[in-house]
């Protein structure tokens, strides 16, 4: 079973480790960091591998059974 957020983005763009503190899947930034070099993190079907990559409107971000629709 898949989770499905949405996520209306009210600025250019938001780094990946702080999108996932404000949706819940990370208790902080740190995490939300550990996270993406873990591996556990994909943006639109690819690994990301940069902690600080900036999400923008569009994009699809995967964590495990998650996915994070950026509006």
């Amino acid at each position: 079973m898949t989770d499905n957020i949405q996520f209306d983005l009210a600025s250019e763009y938001i780094a990946i480790c702080d999108l996932l503190k404000l949706v819940g899947l990370a208790d902080s930034g740190g995490r939300g960091k550990a996270m993406v070099a873990e591996g556990l993190v994909q943006v639109d079907g690819v690994t990301e591998t940069r902690k600080t990559a900036k999400i923008r409107k569009g994009q699809t971000i995967t964590v495990e059974t998650t996915r994070i629709v950026i509006t």
